[in-house]
């Protein structure tokens, strides 16, 4: 598989993960909710109506960035998304670092939220910027033991083998540091992924932010050469959220 086409695979896996999570956030939404005549608004939904308007909005991403409403829906958004794993965070396999429901599988929240966003590149050697913002509240004191555990984790695993088919196999390399926002806590993840007889890494990257009980992520999915990452994006995904919140 050539470098470019295993990318592609690795790509075309994560926007399928991510709509994954989409379509069962729906599924769990309309088998919570009942039947609408027998369903009155409860204060969960009051909850995550509020979480929700603290998303990004078009009008709020920087120039040249696009939402992708299709891809990451956020209007149907009960968490959790599954059934919850007894493995927690801090010892869950270091191949789920790089897949972006490990939070909800391994620590889900009370409520969640999401909008995909992408930046396209007319540069050939620029893959844009295609990931997501969501939005996790947790209870009381939950989201900081979140935030070590994934702290934990990434320090566990600063690298791991991790087979992407019966012939391929990618060495992965795992980087945390704090992110550049005032915040409660905060890092940024950076995986770098090599593929066999290419020297180039691609490169993947979440940032979380902890604002008291809610956990904002910012994920960019794999690009090569990454001109752009989750600080093109994460000051206006901190400060939508802020403005959203202040009162």
């Amino acid at each position: 598989m050539r470098a470019r086409h295993a990318a592609g695979a690795v790509a075309v896996a994560a926007v399928a993960v991510l709509g994954a999570a989409a379509c069962s956030a729906g599924s769990q939404a309309g088998s919570q909710a009942g039947p609408p005549s027998l369903t009155a608004p409860s204060a969960s939904a009051s909850a995550r109506d509020r979480l929700r308007g603290g998303l990004l909005t078009q009008a709020q991403l920087p120039q040249g960035f696009n939402l992708l409403t299709a891809e990451i829906n956020s209007t149907t958004t009960a968490a959790p998304h599954g059934p919850a794993s007894t493995v927690p965070i801090a010892s869950m396999p270091c191949s789920e670092l790089g897949v972006e429901s490990f939070m909800t599988h391994h620590a889900p929240p009370l409520e969640d939220v999401a909008v995909g966003m992408e930046q396209i590149s007319e540069q050939a050697d620029d893959y844009g910027w295609f990931g997501q913002e969501a939005l996790d509240r947790y209870a009381p004191g939950r989201a900081a033991e979140v935030m070590d555990a994934i702290r934990a984790a990434a320090q566990r695993c600063p690298s791991y083998a991790n087979a992407l088919d019966s012939s391929t196999t990618t060495q992965e390399t795992v980087s945390v540091t704090a992110a550049d926002v005032p915040a409660d806590d905060s890092l940024v993840l950076r995986i770098a992924s090599a593929l066999p007889d290419d020297p180039e890494p691609y490169v993947s990257e979440q940032a979380f932010v902890r604002e008291g009980d809610v956990i904002l992520m910012v994920q960019k999915l794999v690009a090569k050469k990454p001109r752009a990452g989750v600080e093109a994006v994460l000051p206006a995904a901190v400060a939508a959220y802020r403005a959203a919140t202040a009162h």
